[in-house]
């Protein structure tokens, strides 16, 4: 790619990041919109839906103020307004931003202009253009030059910089985690564990069974249980239930002839009946039907149970050793959150859920390898002379200077950001019949899934297809690989700077516009329908926003000596990132669920795995620098790094796994001096009770004026 190819890239983008600060800051002000903008002082009950009529030229204008207000909490307010979690996940922008500008120093001002003083590059490749972004990377630098020990300090000192930093998270997050447990009420989840594959003998019940097993053990600590049943069914009723509610409700509120229609399909066949009518027989045997279901439900009890005990050492205690002579059987875990509980998948068994995991496993590895396709069409943008080799019909349009940049400077990244916009949502459904219990464990496992496929298909098979497979025919001279692959593979900064700046730059700043939820809002206003009846506040999706951000960390730092030009955009991101979603969090978003900090580890784990592979990179383009001794002395660093990791995960990840008995005994013995505790003890007995179990009705003839479902 060329220079001018980037700085057009670069150019449309931020234009289009100023666009949609300037419409953030005029939609906002806007009271129709408050519930796009500002749901969480909705639901608080700050902020009124409808707002004020009066016109006001302020509205109009863009300003700046949201600026300083997204800036001025501390991280103590942030944390009781969204939770640890929330903490955490602005701690990698500001864990990202140090290390990036301590990068950017090294490399803008150091190595740099080592790599823009060679000329290795007018040797390997006679005739290539001065303007060619290749010149600032460190294929430009001649082999075997003393300067290259200037690069291999570099990467020395950017490794014990992002160690030493790496270990002062990990402790701030690890004391964060346990401060929030100390300062924490007593929350169901902290006394109850979830038990799966209760045996069942011919003649007794699951619950009948559950209590024995655990008054006969546990006999000290062992408080109540409550038996899961298959409520698939009755949710399905009960959905279809609620829908009717609410199109009665619109048609009451209606007026004129738009309450006679055919009954038939669409409103076309059928005889014409008043649908108020029509719906409210529906409507009745729909709650029927529901009450049926209901009265049927107990016979319908899966083997598992959630159980409760008197402290929260016993929960602990009981999780965390095997309860029975086989394994498949009474197998115990941490419960989570009756909020946070996945009801659906309670019904599987052991084998269905290994059967699902093999199965899950084997869609994951054909979705990556399908996902090559764009690549290597994105890859194949990248180089005007492959397409006009194939498509030589257009080679009057690729000629033309501002199309040429466009194909090869904003194109390809943009067309691979659309594709990668639909791998988050299938990553939460392969999760999510894997057998978690939580939602927090579907996203967790779904943030893991988005960052490996985003590895390998946005970094390895890009790097792979731009260098090996783009000049195949090379592969039948093995001699030209190893300087084939020392240029090829810096060569590719270029399209992942692109990338920075259509997929971070862009679309970072397009978060604040909040489209989907922006023209839901207006179609519902078009149709003057009460958008109260669906309104609710969004949760932030970790699983596609974690990987991405962890996936510009790992262009950082493999790009860091190959090609610093790199790391000013993604310095510009993570600002532009921080600033942002500091506002989202608090005017947006709201906490669906709290796992107290547990994706911090795998912060960690991507962070070493960019290390680890920057060395790999380090090692073997020194040796096809002709610098074999720099090549030998990079080989110890990997070790070390790997070394540290193994220490980091032995000094801190139990502490992100279970709490220790210590931190339990002192919480328990605070609850001793907790007036409200017998009172928890009461309400936890049902805590863990299906929602669909205890849905009430209205008994009145004014449905209109009562809700439907209570």
């Amino acid at each position: 790619m060329i220079l001018s190819a980037l700085l057009t890239s670069v150019g449309i983008n931020l234009a289009l990041s100023l666009l949609y600060f300037a419409l953030y800051s005029i939609l906002r002000k806007q009271p129709g919109n408050v519930e796009v903008y500002a749901p969480r002082s909705v639901a608080e009950g700050k902020s009124r839906q409808d707002g004020g009529s009066d016109f006001n030229l302020e509205r109009l204008l863009p300003s700046a103020n949201w600026l300083k207000r997204a800036w001025q909490p501390s991280e103590d307010e942030l944390l009781s307004k969204s939770g640890l979690d929330a903490v955490v996940f602005m701690r990698i922008f500001i864990f990202s931003m140090r290390v990036f500008a301590f990068a950017s120093v090294i490399g803008i001002f150091v190595l740099l202009p080592v790599n823009y003083m060679g000329n290795q590059l007018e040797f390997d490749f006679i005739g290539l253009q001065n303007s060619t972004l290749e010149s600032f990377t460190i294929s430009n630098v001649n082999d075997g030059s003393n300067r290259l020990w200037i690069h291999f300090c570099a990467v020395y000192v950017f490794t014990v910089f992002v160690c030493c930093l790496l270990y002062f998270e990990y402790s701030y997050i690890s004391s964060k985690r346990l401060a929030f447990f100390y300062s924490s009420k007593p929350e169901p989840q902290q006394f109850t564990i979830l038990v799966r594959g209760v045996p069942v003998p011919s003649g007794t019940s699951v619950g009948h069974n559950v209590e024995s097993f655990f008054t006969e053990h546990y006999p000290s600590t062992y408080l109540s249980h409550c038996v899961v049943h298959r409520t698939s069914k009755l949710k399905t009723l009960i959905n279809d239930a609620d829908k009717l509610y609410k199109k009665l409700v619109r048609l009451k509120s209606s007026q004129g002839e738009e309450r006679f229609k055919r009954a038939g399909f669409m409103g076309l066949t059928g005889r014409r009946v008043d649908l108020v009518d029509h719906y409210e027989r529906k409507l009745e045997d729909a709650e029927v039907n529901v009450r049926t279901e209901q009265s049927s439900i107990a016979v319908k009890e899966v083997r598992a149970a959630f159980v409760s005990f008197k402290t929260r050492l016993g929960a602990a205690i009981a999780s965390s050793i095997r309860q029975g002579v086989n394994p498949t059987e009474w197998v115990t875990e941490p419960a989570p959150h009756p909020q946070d509980v996945y009801w659906p998948f309670f019904s599987a068994s052991f084998t269905k859920r290994w059967i699902c995991s093999i199965l899950v496993f084997g869609a994951f590895i054909i979705l990556t390898i399908l996902f090559l396709v764009p690549v290597l069409i994105v890859q194949g943008l990248t180089h005007l002379d492959q397409l006009e080799f194939y498509f030589p019909f257009l080679k009057s349009i690729l000629r033309i200077t501002f199309v040429s940049r466009i194909v090869t400077g904003y194109l390809p990244s943009l067309i691979l950001q659309g594709f990668l916009y639909f791998v988050p949502p299938i990553m939460i459904m392969l999760s999510s019949i894997q057998g978690y219990i939580a939602m927090s464990q579907i996203e967790k496992s779904a943030c893991i899934k988005v960052l490996f496929f985003t590895i390998w298909n946005i970094y390895f098979a890009n790097v792979l297809s731009g260098s090996a497979l783009y000049r195949a025919n090379i592969l039948l001279e093995p001699k030209e690989i190893p300087a084939l692959l020392a240029v090829a593979v810096p060569g590719q900064a270029t399209f992942f700077i692109a990338y920075v700046v259509t997929s971070g730059w862009t679309g970072t700043c397009s978060e604040l516009i909040q489209l989907k939820r922006l023209l839901l809002s207006s179609i519902r206003g078009i149709f003057g329908r009460n958008s109260r009846d669906d309104f609710e506040v969004p949760s932030i999706p970790y699983h596609s926003e974690i990987p991405g951000i962890l996936f510009f960390s790992l262009l950082g730092a493999t790009y860091f000596f190959l090609a610093p030009l790199i790391l000013p955009f993604l310095v510009v991101f993570y600002c532009l990132a921080y600033i942002i979603y500091r506002n989202q969090l608090l005017n947006v978003y709201s906490p669906a669920f709290e796992t107290g900090g547990k994706f911090w580890p795998i912060v960690h784990g991507s962070t070493i795995f960019s290390l680890v592979l920057m060395h790999v990179v380090a090692i073997g383009i020194f040796g096809l620098k002709e610098l074999p001794l720099a090549s030998s002395l990079m080989i110890p660093l990997p070790i070390l790094t790997l070394i540290f990791n193994n220490y980091c995960l032995r000094r801190f990840l139990p502490a992100f796994k279970d709490y220790s008995a210590e931190s339990l005994i002192r919480k328990d013995k605070d609850d001793e001096n907790d007036p409200t505790i017998s009172t928890f003890f009461a309400e936890l007995e049902n805590a863990y009770r299906d929602p669909a179990l205890d849905i009430q009705y209205s008994r009145t003839d004014e449905r209109i004026n009562t809700p439907l479902l209570a």
